[in-house]
């Protein structure tokens, strides 16, 4: 008999080059008699996307989420504003790259199409000296996205280029994992940026805007994970910069369908339960304790922030080993940053783009217009006559007199959008939050991978070294499925497929000159 022959796995977009790592093989479904039982501690895009890949493969799994709502930082629940209109309030803006393509496979399976998703027309960036920038015109494909950012880009002038040091740039034609760790990890991405001597404008704009994305000051992040970035977002794929949104709020549009997914596939998912403690059974399996009681399973994945992870393991003393452990301890954690969302009496002018980065302006890191592209604030807009507006403040110093940082933060929108000087908010929400990862100089080799000392115990989530090209929230679903596929593996069952973005640079060129920054 002729053995069965899979589909061939669809290429999940336009770049050629996208790599995949095929899933690992076993048995499609447990066996329900036997089907192990998984903990999976945290529920956000790691933890639902390690939970819905066991689940698929009939593991009996079980997701515990300390906040009432899933969704981690993507998270969304109910507001009343004073003019008695129930909406969502979140975290803030987040952009799906067309690159994220685990993030994207993960949402599929309630959206194949991915309806539920919309594209803005542009990746606007502004400095408050009058340089703008986009990304609209510029073509996908490396290296012609490069060369056609500086030829268009108004931050960049003819007399700039001489005085840059290209040497210093080489390392960006060829980004490898882990090797830029290797290379770069020891150097600040500020640094780095000083030795390649960009041009100031350039460099606000086209680097440490995205630097602070990380939620890190460019002195603090480690120049590997900017490189990193340059390579997933620029050089290194054919997807663009360009990106779409969540066409409703996060919890419509993205978890409550996944939610429901996971019911039929029979997870329990218990929300406002936080897991005490994990601990390793003599005769196999572990006991996790939740709210005095004590739950048995067979795996246990770890999808937390690296706060709850360090403190989590630190209440597990019987998880790892020493240096393991110490690791743990060091994990650290990016500083504060400022959410505010305002609804004003007045529209935003029409022509205002949905999202716009901006550096120069104070502590203002981008706008949002949510009624140009979500339903919902529209909605409000449209009845009220208003706008519905996101301000973000990154890196913020731990000391920051909050209610002086949320006036700047509206000082500054002012300035960038001087209409809105004449509303009147109708109300406003600020969320001060400090737990999204630091990647600090020299803080590669702490950083967990997805497997432990501890046989049974997998870590995800976007601190964890994955050894792909991947950041941000594809980190964060990318290692979920390697969670998930580390644990069906030991079981017998088939993991899941992967797609990442080129893991090396575009063309034989390019790495060639690359090549050049350590010669000579």
């Amino acid at each position: 008999m002729t053995a069965a022959v899979r589909p061939r796995t669809p290429r999940p977009g336009r770049d050629r080059l996208a790599r995949l790592l095929p899933a690992p093989p076993g048995a499609d479904r447990a066996d329900p008699a036997s089907a192990p039982r998984v903990a999976v501690v945290g529920g956000g895009i790691a933890g639902l996307t390690a939970a819905t890949a066991m689940a698929e493969r009939g593991v009996r799994v079980t997701l515990y989420e300390r906040e009432a709502v899933l969704g981690g930082r993507l998270a969304g629940w109910s507001t009343r504003l004073a003019d008695g209109s129930t909406v969502t309030m979140s975290r803030g803006f987040h952009a799906f790259f067309r690159q994220y393509y685990n993030l994207r496979a993960l949402l599929r399976r309630t959206d194949p199409a991915l309806s539920r998703l919309t594209a803005l027309p542009d990746y606007p960036l502004r400095h408050a000296g009058g340089a703008h920038d986009g990304f609209r015109r510029v073509p996908r494909t490396p290296p012609f996205s490069a060369l056609a950012f500086a030829a268009l880009s108004g931050s960049f002038r003819a007399g700039d280029l001489p005085r840059m040091n290209a040497r210093a740039a080489l390392p960006l034609l060829d980004v490898r994992v882990p090797a830029v760790y290797d290379r770069l990890d020891r150097l600040s991405a500020q640094d780095f940026l000083d030795a390649i001597r960009f041009p100031a404008a350039a460099r606000h704009l086209a680097f440490e805007v995205f630097s602070r994305s990380f939620f890190a000051d460019p002195r603090l992040l480690s120049a590997a994970e900017m490189a990193l970035m340059f390579h997933i977002y620029f050089l290194g794929s054919a997807e663009g910069l360009l990106f779409d949104v969540p066409s409703e709020p996060f919890p419509g549009a993205l978890w409550d369908p996944l939610a429901g997914q996971l019911t039929r596939l029979g997870a329990e998912l218990r929300t406002a339960t936080g897991v005490e403690a994990v601990t390793a059974l003599p005769g196999g399996g572990f006991r996790v304790t939740v709210d005095g009681t004590e739950d048995c399973c067979d795996g246990v994945v770890l999808a937390t922030d690296p706060g709850a992870l360090r403190a989590l393991v630190a209440r597990s003393p019987g998880l790892g080993d020493g240096p393991w452990r110490e690791c743990m301890g060091r994990l650290r954690t990016a500083p504060p940053f400022l959410v505010s969302r305002l609804w004003l009496d007045q529209p935003v002018r029409t022509d205002r783009p949905g999202f716009l980065g901006t550096a120069g302006y104070g502590p203002l890191d981008n706008v949002s217009v949510l009624n140009h592209w979500e339903g919902e604030s529209a909605r409000w807009a449209a009845r009220t006559g208003g706008s519905v507006v996101e301000l973000h403040a990154y890196a913020l110093p731990d000391d920051t007199d909050r209610d002086k940082q949320q006036h700047e933060l509206l000082t500054q929108l002012h300035r960038v959008y001087p209409e809105t000087r004449s509303a009147r908010l109708v109300d406003a929400r600020h969320e001060w939050r400090a737990d999204c990862p630091l990647f600090p100089v020299g803080g590669y080799g702490d950083r967990p991978a997805v497997r432990t000392p501890t046989p049974g115990v997998v870590v995800a989530g976007d601190t964890v070294r994955t050894e792909l090209p991947v950041a941000l929230m594809e980190r964060a679903a990318t290692s979920g499925f390697l969670a998930a596929n580390a644990l069906l593996g030991g079981w017998g069952l088939r993991g899941h497929p992967l797609w990442t973005v080129p893991e090396r640079g575009r063309g034989a060129l390019l790495r060639w000159v690359a090549g050049r920054a350590g010669t000579g």
